[in-house]
């Protein structure tokens, strides 16, 4: 199965084209939030540069967030457009699934997204015999708060994302066993093994934008009005 992977919810667009868990290419280009502009002929790179065309593509797997929610529209925008034109599989993944792929130990999995303001997009996986299962759905709080409601998982928690960059040392301060790890950037290479999973046990649901929060722009004009 050949598979198409898509990330834009981030300042970098990724794209990737893997052979079911096996990856053929990957590109990514930090040219800050103009995907509208930089993902088209990513994707017409990748393509000419395996001899393959979007007749060969078998799964589409795209990020629906948390992240930015402009990048997000254009990365679903585009494979909605690639599965209404070819009738293709589709698969949405969130960020914050994505991430927990760079952790390979089993064990209690927390991946965090920094929100601003001392807030995270988060969510907690336990990886065990090679699979990633959701055990806290996403969502977004204060890290206070977050942390506070971790105290209740098994330890040690291994903690992944700029989320858990941005607040090691909280983190620390509540987890003396947690463990960090050193990739913690969004794969599309990862994003199309987590759609691969999906598929394989028939969880092709619409792709829609995982939106945890309003966006910024609401916020302030709810904060003026009000």
């Amino acid at each position: 199965m050949k598979i198409l992977s898509i990330d834009t919810s981030s300042k970098i667009c990724t794209v990737a084209v893997l052979e079911d868990t096996k990856l053929l290419k990957e590109i990514s280009k930090d040219n800050g939030l103009t995907h509208s502009e930089t993902l088209m002929p990513i994707i017409k790179g990748i393509f000419e540069s395996l001899d393959l065309s979007l007749s060969d593509i078998d799964l589409i797997v795209c990020d629906k967030g948390p992240g930015s929610f402009t990048g997000i529209r254009i990365g679903i925008a585009t494979a909605k457009g690639f599965q209404d034109s070819l009738n293709i599989n589709t698969v949405g993944i969130s960020s914050l699934e994505t991430l927990v792929y760079n952790c390979h130990e089993d064990g209690i999995i927390c991946s965090m997204i920094d929100a601003k303001n001392l807030n995270v997009y988060y969510a907690v996986f336990e990886k065990k015999l090679d699979k990633y299962i959701l055990i806290k759905t996403f969502s977004v709080d204060t890290i206070d708060n977050v942390l506070s409601e971790l105290l209740g998982c098994s330890s040690p928690i291994t903690f992944v994302g700029d989320g858990a960059i941005a607040y090691e040392n909280e983190i620390k301060q509540k987890f003396s066993d947690c463990k960090f790890v050193s990739n913690n950037d969004l794969s599309s290479y990862n994003l199309g093994l987590a759609g691969l999973s999906h598929f394989n046990n028939n969880e092709c649901d619409d792709i829609l934008p995982l939106y945890l929060r309003k966006p910024q722009a609401e916020r302030m004009l709810e904060e003026k009005l009000s």
